[in-house]
């Protein structure tokens, strides 16, 4: 019997994105650590410290509650969901009803899933920033949606040039992406360029998602997009517990809008997973009440001392920065004797044993420029970099 070959090709939509870069450049690092070169990642964002005491210890204590491992609700349970609206309203003063205008997520690259099959068509457009987070794209592109870049400059601070926008062909846009305070540029939000997306949502009928982890990190006014009048009926914000909170590996954050949004992607969402382990979401209540002395030490001193090293590191490079950027990344443009942005860390990768982040990865308008994450070894680092021969 002649044995026929067994051939499946994958789904077509593959074709249109790639690995993840740090998944494919990651792979490189942990072979050269495996040949014993201990490469420093100054790549991923993914805080190195501890959440607060009183985080560990209530997931530790809940965890031996042998009632607590059972199937949670979709919507997460009320303790969270009041400890997210205590936080918009503590950092923001922006109320939010709890049971109606807040959905919990399993991490926020989850809710960009979720939010864009909620509003999002086969064939529909998505305005994406340029630089941006590469997902914003990879994503609407596996969902079948038109990416419809739009410009993001240094001379302009890395705020959308409305203008420019307003010329565009906007028929078809759904959803328009925005990220800040922003990565990967650092650049500081406002309460005028959010007055002024909340203004072309309207206009438009566009929805804004505002990605909002960073406000707290290294910037002293935290500001919200739902602060505006008006803007909860347009716009979606999403926030996050892996940042402020150092809780990159728990996998806990939330949207925050209207009741009738939040329905919509409910409706996807109670579809995709079947919601968090009790005692996580019991451990995130408490973080969410975090001390200010708490965030003080973690999201302003100790970042602070590690951003003063990484801004040595980009002018040992040769490279320039805006120094008011806030986050937990350092962005920077290379020298021009570099032909491109991989000749630079390359040759860092490999004479220095550092990884560093080309901007590239972000988009075309990141290729002459460089991100720093204030989540590791910093100080070796930069005597690494100080005694190499580039």
């Amino acid at each position: 019997m002649e044995e026929k070959q067994f051939n499946i090709q994958p789904a077509d939509r593959l074709a249109s994105v790639q690995e993840y870069y740090f998944s494919r450049k990651l792979k490189e690092v942990a072979q050269m650590n495996a040949r014993g070169l201990d490469v420093i990642s100054l790549g991923i964002g993914s805080p190195d410290m501890p959440p607060s005491q009183q985080t560990i210890d209530t997931l530790c204590r809940e965890a031996q509650n042998p009632s607590a491992h059972g199937y949670q609700p979709y919507v997460g349970i009320p303790e969270m969901r009041q400890g997210m609206s205590d936080f918009y309203k503590r950092w923001y003063g922006v109320e939010l009803n709890p049971n109606t205008e807040i959905q919990p997520l399993i991490g926020s690259k989850e809710g960009i899933l979720h939010v864009t099959l909620a509003f999002v068509n086969c064939g529909d457009k998505v305005l994406v920033p340029n630089p941006g987070y590469p997902t914003y794209t990879s994503l609407s592109k596996l969902l079948g949606a038109q990416i419809i870049n739009y410009d993001l400059l240094e001379e302009k601070n890395w705020q959308p040039d409305f203008e420019a926008l307003e010329r565009m062909d906007l028929s078809g846009v759904k959803l328009m992406w925005t990220n800040y305070p922003n990565m990967p540029t650092g650049a500081v939000a406002t309460m005028d360029l959010f007055r002024k997306l909340v203004d072309f949502a309207r206009r438009h009928n566009i929805v804004i998602v505002n990605d909002n982890p960073y406000s707290l990190i290294l910037n002293e006014h935290p500001i919200s997009l739902l602060q505006v009048p008006g803007a909860k009926e347009c716009c979606i914000e999403f926030n996050s517990m892996s940042k402020s909170q150092n809780m990159p590996g728990w996998r806990v954050g939330w949207i925050s809008t209207n009741a009738q949004f939040i329905q919509w992607i409910l409706k996807v969402k109670s579809n995709v997973d079947s919601g968090m382990f009790r005692p996580l979401q019991l451990a995130a209540a408490e973080a969410l009440h975090n001390t200010d002395e708490w965030h003080a030490n973690y999201n302003r001193e100790i970042y602070g001392k590690r951003r003063a090293v990484a801004e040595e590191i980009m002018r040992t490079l040769g490279c320039t920065f805006d120094p008011t950027q806030v986050g937990m990344f350092l962005w920077g443009r290379i020298p021009d004797s570099y032909g491109d942005v991989e000749e630079l860390t390359e040759r860092i990768l490999h004479k220095a044993r550092v990884f560093i982040t080309p901007g590239f990865i972000f988009g075309s308008n990141g290729k002459r420029y460089i991100r720093i994450s204030l989540c590791a070894k910093l100080q070796e680092a930069l005597n690494r970099i100080k005694t190499a021969t580039f």
